[in-house]
């Protein structure tokens, strides 16, 4: 009732617009005529009676322009049911369209209605172009089937791509839908296209594919991009909504006008009024939804003057990605770090492309998710992924750069504290060892304790980790540290403590503390796992995040995306690295309460000595 009451309020408050009489049945025969054909009927809840008692006040029925009482008709309406296809209109001179019988339209003239109704090109790179402004229904596609045939399909059948633009599509049978939609499926089994429940016969009619048709299907396998705009209304929005949801075709452009699959103009109290009402409602079997009054939401969503190059970019992408994907299936299976996995992620890979997986790919964007994701399914690596191709840096003011990394403290008992976030990788290798010594190692040294924070470091180069190790062994001690094996280049490189090092040692008397948290990951891990593996620091803090040694990048296509591929791991015949399951500190804490936990220790310790 209240939405009653709101088509009321809206009734009387245009009611001051009184001079002339109108017959008091037009009321009772809008609600009739809603109440009776209106494919939403649970929306007009109280209309009835509402527009009864409307009828009995003179202010409204003494309204002097027929059309002013139209549109407050319609507005009413409207507000009670939110549906904005209602329409009451004033309109002497209508008459309703006849359509002259299709035995009786001479051949020449179908040919014109032919090509009226579809405009057919096949553009570079063998795609073709269709352009329909109006769907066709079963009877007329009978007739001229092989008009059809002769002058559009047989023209667009060969291409290995199809644009179908409906941005200007404004007309249709429903009885042309699986007509359209079956061309691009396949002739078994047979798919449930849509339901459209037909209100004043109260009768639901099921869709479903067509199993023969004139002609040769195009198939389910080349792309089909369906062009849409705010103008694409009514029975193309149907065959735009089914053939995207049945995941055949990919929608660009604007979302559509939310139209209807049947509007009948009727005629109220035998006056010149008139109400357009949807007497049909769709139901999508794969949604459960209708795209009635909302649209069709697109794929990809641009303005409708841009939506044909937009296409034509999608299309050129489709026929990049096999090989793309292909290569980067190959890419792993020679460099991937755990061999034993690599040809099985390589070979499901490839499967994956060749099921179809990849082929409703719009952008680059999906494509490097979509990768990235069979690759981590694949392999249970987060590493191996397709990414952006790394930025280029600018060249490195050396001083300045080491500053800002590296952040030391010396605390109460004279602990120190060195933090860093990044293990750098520098050509000028003695001259950046100098500069470090001299700017942070030299403020440390000297502490009897440390704490080094890896807590925000995510890794980098391994390069300088078994010159940082050093520092924590004696010079007398020659220890190999670890050895990573590079699968790329099928060599294993051994880390061991250098015997001469720019600056003093720490040794391996002194207190380590190493702080860590889901943060830390890579070279960084790589560091923490050696020093705890020989016992010479207590880890503080969190789980390490389980990263890889640093990966490898390589190129797979001609756009922005590379390949991120761990090419190396530790030696694991010495039991489990952590690549992929990350470093347990000996003491567990959270990550904001590392330092002061570390502090905590070293400061009873040194009070122990005294």
């Amino acid at each position: 009732m209240a939405q009653g009451l709101v088509l009321l309020a809206i009734l009387l408050a245009f009611s001051n617009n009184a001079y002339c009489n109108f017959s008091s049945t037009l009321f009772t025969d809008l609600a009739k005529v809603l109440l009776d054909n209106y494919c939403s009927p649970e929306k007009l809840f109280g209309m009835e009676e509402v527009l009864s008692f409307a009828s009995s006040i003179t202010e409204i029925l003494n309204i002097q322009d027929p059309s002013i009482l139209a549109r407050i008709l319609t507005d009413g309406v409207r507000s009670t049911t939110g549906d904005p296809r209602v329409k009451v209109t004033y309109d002497p001179g209508f008459i309703p369209a006849a359509p002259p019988a299709v035995h009786d339209i001479p051949p020449e003239h179908l040919v014109a209605v032919v090509k009226s109704t579809v405009n057919v090109e096949v553009l570079e790179n063998d795609i073709a172009y269709l352009k329909i402004q109006h769907i066709i229904g079963e009877e007329i596609a009978q007739k001229i089937g092989p008009l059809l045939l002769q002058h559009v399909w047989d023209k667009v059948l060969p291409t290995s791509a199809m644009i179908l633009d409906l941005r200007y599509a404004v007309s249709g049978e429903l009885s042309g839908i699986p007509y359209i939609v079956s061309y691009y499926t396949d002739p078994e089994p047979l798919i449930h296209i849509d339901s459209v429940y037909d209100r004043p016969s109260n009768i639901t009619t099921e869709l479903w594919s067509m199993p023969t048709l004139l002609g040769k299907r195009y198939g389910t396998s080349k792309p089909l991009i369906i062009l849409t705009s705010r103008n694409t209304v009514g029975i193309a929005e149907d065959v735009a909504y089914c053939l995207k949801n049945l995941k055949r075709a990919t929608v660009v452009g604007e979302n559509t006008a939310g139209g209807s699959v049947k509007i009948d103009q009727i005629n109220l109290s035998n006056t010149d009024f008139y109400v357009s009402v949807p007497v049909a409602k769709s139901t999508n079997p794969i949604t459960g939804k209708s795209w009635e009054v909302v649209g069709v939401a697109p794929n990809v969503e641009v303005d409708a003057n841009d939506a044909i190059n937009t296409a034509l970019t999608i299309i050129k992408l489709r026929a990049e990605i096999p090989a793309i994907v292909k290569l980067a299936a190959t890419l792993v299976a020679q460099n991937y770090a755990f061999d034993n996995i690599a040809a099985n992620v390589a070979e499901k890979l490839e499967a994956l492309v060749a099921s179809g997986e990849y082929s409703m790919i719009s952008s680059r964007d999906e494509l490097k998710a979509k990768l990235s994701a069979d690759l981590l399914e694949l392999s249970g690596d987060k590493c191996l992924k397709m990414t952006d191709n790394p930025p280029v840096l600018p060249p490195l003011m050396l001083v300045p750069l080491i500053k800002d990394t590296f952040r030391t403290e010396v605390f109460e008992n004279n602990i120190g504290y060195m933090r860093f976030d990044m293990f750098g990788d520098f050509p000028q290798v003695a001259e950046v060892a100098q500069i470090i010594v001299d700017n942070v190692w030299n403020k440390v040294v000297e502490t009897d304790a440390m704490i080094i924070d890896l807590r925000n470091n995510f890794g980098g180069s391994t390069n300088p980790i078994a010159g940082l190790c050093s520092y924590f062994f004696d010079e007398d001690m020659q220890i190999v540290l670890d050895k990573l094996y590079d699968r790329s280049s099928g060599t294993t490189k051994v880390l061991v403590t250098l015997p001469e090092l720019t600056g003093r040692r720490y040794g391996s008397k002194k207190g380590l503390l190493i702080l860590t948290s889901r943060n830390t990951a890579g070279a960084a891990e790589e560091f923490v796992y050696i020093m705890k593996k020989f016992g010479r620091a207590m880890i503080v803090g969190e789980l390490t995040q389980g990263s890889c040694q640093p990966p490898k990048t390589f190129q797979v296509s001609d756009g922005d995306g590379v390949l991120v591929i761990p090419v190396s791991h530790s030696d694991t015949t010495q039991g489990p690295a952590w690549e992929g399951t990350g470093i347990a500190p000996h003491v567990s804490v959270p990550e904001s309460e590392a330092l002061d936990v570390a502090k905590g220790i070293l400061n009873k310790h040194f009070l122990g000595q005294k």
